[in-house]
């Protein structure tokens, strides 16, 4: 950030009084401006055994598999910001259930939020950021072909809870590492201590 978006002039990077923490001040109205994480909401739209996957039509990851997901909006619940996305992304209806997962994802300042969801009907298509979507079985995830990690350890998760005949709320962070055969590491909060 170069300038105020309240006045115009020129910040500058600093440690406001009462702070902890350098934030862009700025030099003419003093206003501070706060640079906070993103939240990210979304669903995992199911059909009896198989669930709802978009193939993405924008960057990111051009190409490539993901549930329906997008930055949560001003003004709504994250419940209406996984049915907006959901919607907007696969034209599908849904209605929203349970929380599933909550990760963070510190190396990109974002907070992803999933909800277990169940399709209303079969009327979906692709919307203006998918490319095709598609219900798919388990065996038919194009892992290779996941757009974002926090997509494949939540799917994992997912299949492995239904599984097990038994969803659970999983809180975690997904960590990038330096490790080029392994990108990131998946750190549960609640897998430990078995919470619920």
């Amino acid at each position: 950030m170069n300038f105020c978006c309240h006045c115009g002039a020129p910040v500058q990077v600093a440690v406001p009084p009462g702070d902890n923490l350098p934030r862009h001040i700025c030099s003419a109205c003093g206003s501070i401006h706060y640079q906070n994480p993103k939240l990210v909401v979304g669903s995992i739209p199911e059909w009896e055994d198989r669930i709802l996957l978009c193939r993405r039509a924008i960057e990111p990851r051009l190409g490539r598999w993901t549930l329906p997901a997008g930055f949560m909006e001003n003004g709504e619940t994250l419940q209406q910001g996984a049915a907006r996305e959901t919607l907007e992304e696969a034209q599908a209806r849904i209605v929203v259930g349970d929380l599933y997962s909550l990760f963070n994802l510190p190396h990109i300042s974002q907070v992803y939020v999933l909800f277990r969801s169940r399709l209303l009907d079969l009327d979906f298509g692709p919307g203006a950021e998918s490319l095709e979507v598609r219900l798919l079985r388990e065996e038919e995830i194009p892992w290779d072909e996941l757009a974002f990690a926090v997509i494949r350890e939540s799917l994992h998760l997912y299949f492995r809870d239904r599984a097990a005949g038994r969803f659970r709320l999983h809180c975690g962070d997904i960590i990038r590492s330096q490790n080029p055969h392994k990108p990131y590491r998946l750190r549960l909060h609640n897998e430990d201590r078995g919470d619920d």
